[in-house]
């Protein structure tokens, strides 16, 4: 895959791959033998990560950081870097266990509310025949909670863990835990990856805005107008946009 070019976003490193680069990347991590963390980088993200050292130092050691989210994207082009596509962890999972059935990836779903993990890995091996499901938990991302969910996990042996606690605490679980899963032996890698409400997309809990307005960005004010309880949240993206604004003058200057 060469080298990965890569930008900083308000302090935030984003790296610039598509999702043919990112499955090549997480197939090379298992086969290597690696533990590594894979962080779905949004306007949200960037904005936790300046209020909290802890998230922004999970951020910055995390293997790779891939471009989720519009306001990335056009944060990218207001600072002078085209990313190549927007990489979504809500897509992510579907076409990793895609990805995962061709190549006997075992997979493990971690998170959300009691039930949902196993009603998402139902689906997904029905849609993916074969898919090699290692295991399944809703648990907790406290860290006094790993004592019981990392023996589960050590026993299930999976190559992939998609972790639905949502920002920060599935990133920060995954940063706590990654090493533990790996024995360092070719193809027996660990690619940890947090999917936010994927689970819940999925299983028919929540539902996901329609691709005509994911495609035009607008799937951010499909999710407020359906949970209003997302405004602070979306706060966040506003204080973002004033941020890049801001930095995008001061390099135009």
């Amino acid at each position: 895959m060469g080298t990965i070019e890569s930008a900083s976003i308000l302090g935030v490193r984003v790296d610039n791959v598509d999702y043919a680069q990112t499955f090549e990347w997480v197939g090379r991590q298992i086969n290597q033998g690696y533990a590594c963390q894979l962080s779905t980088i949004n306007p949200e993200f960037v904005m936790l990560a300046r209020n909290s050292p802890l998230f922004a130092r999970t951020l910055a050691e995390s293997a790779l950081n891939v471009p989720d989210g519009a306001g990335i994207l056009w944060a990218g082009r207001r600072l002078g870097i085209r990313f190549k596509e927007r990489v979504t962890g809500s897509d992510l999972l579907p076409s990793l266990c895609s990805q995962a059935q061709q190549n006997s990836w075992r997979v493990f779903f971690l998170g959300a509310a009691p039930g949902i993990a196993e009603k998402c890995a139902a689906i997904l091996s029905e849609r993916y025949i074969g898919l090699r499901v290692a295991g399944t938990f809703s648990g907790s991302p406290m860290q006094e909670s790993d004592d019981v969910i990392v023996p589960i996990i050590k026993r299930a042996r999976p190559n992939i863990i998609f972790v639905a606690y949502g920002a920060p605490g599935q990133n920060l679980w995954l940063a706590r835990n990654l090493p533990k899963f790996t024995s360092g032996h070719a193809d027996s890698g660990v690619v940890g990856i947090g999917v936010g409400g994927a689970f819940d997309f999925i299983a028919g809990v929540q539902t996901r805005a329609p691709t005509w307005l994911r495609s035009i960005s607008l799937e951010w004010l499909f999710r407020l107008v359906r949970q209003p309880s997302r405004w602070r949240r979306q706060r966040e993206v506003f204080r973002f946009i004033w941020y890049v604004l801001i930095k995008s003058h001061q390099l135009a200057t």
